[in-house]
């Protein structure tokens, strides 16, 4: 009986000492105040599957001075709170947006308030008593020109990237019937007070003979109207009603 007690006591104390020569060494608490390193923080990060964090989009504030005139590729959120209504628009490069109930309005060189008090007088005529419309600039176009004149689609158009003159006038649909295509006039300011103007022929540009002008930010492309083709076309119209109309004489000429 005192050797199976013996036996048993040899036992347990083997039994203990093995637990501790296994047993991984516990390192002592930092003392109260001490700043952890952050892998002692956050554990073994290696040991960890990464995860992806979602992705927060904030909606970007931009400092635009109320004088700002708002152009083509122009990106606004327009908000009507009677009708628990937000949109959000670009502008064409006619300077229209279009929004339910009203349709298309241009807005293209107003300013923002200006844009508000339009939006709503549209939402007035639509039977709406006291429209409040917000209008909220997302985005704005830096660098833009002007193309007027005897062209099809004239407007505020954005300038993105190298165009010439010959891919302006296809952005705006190219010439107009009385165009005068021999007469394309580029006006740059180069400096405050300061503008150059140069007169084009585009027939000789399209059979290579001159060069293709580079268009910058804020040139006026005027495409001038062929006062020949134009008298005639006045001048026929006038043989016509002459023709067909007695009393035509009345007409002032």
């Amino acid at each position: 009986m005192r050797d199976l007690f013996l036996l048993l006591v040899a036992a347990l104390v083997s039994g203990a000492a093995w637990a501790q020569v296994g047993a991984p060494a516990r390192e002592a608490p930092p003392p109260a105040g001490a700043v952890q390193p952050i892998d002692a923080r956050l554990g073994d990060a290696s040991a960890r599957p990464l995860v992806a964090m979602p992705s927060v989009q904030n909606t970007p504030v931009l400092a635009i001075g109320r004088d700002y005139r708002i152009a083509a590729n122009d990106l606004m959120d327009i908000e009507v709170l009677d009708l628990d209504m937000k949109r959000t628009v670009r502008v064409n490069t006619g300077g229209f947006i279009t929004l339910p109930y009203i349709g298309p309005v241009k807005v293209g060189g107003l300013t923002q308030h200006e844009a508000e008090l339009l939006v709503a007088d549209r939402f007035r005529e639509r039977h709406l008593q006291n429209p409040q419309v917000s209008v909220f600039l997302r985005e704005v176009t830096t660098e833009r020109f002007t193309v007027e004149g005897a062209v099809v689609r004239p407007g505020i158009f954005p300038l993105t990237g190298q165009i010439t003159l010959l891919r302006v006038l296809a952005m705006a649909g190219g010439f107009a019937a009385m165009a005068n295509s021999t007469e394309v006039v580029i006006m740059r300011t180069t400096a405050p007070g300061k503008r150059q103007i140069a007169a084009f022929d585009v027939e000789r540009i399209r059979a290579g003979k001159d060069d293709d002008p580079a268009i910058q930010g804020d040139d006026l492309i005027v495409v001038q109207r062929d006062n020949t083709r134009r008298l005639l076309k006045d001048s026929l119209f006038r043989d016509i009603i002459d023709s067909i109309n007695p009393f035509s004489v009345l007409i002032p000429k």
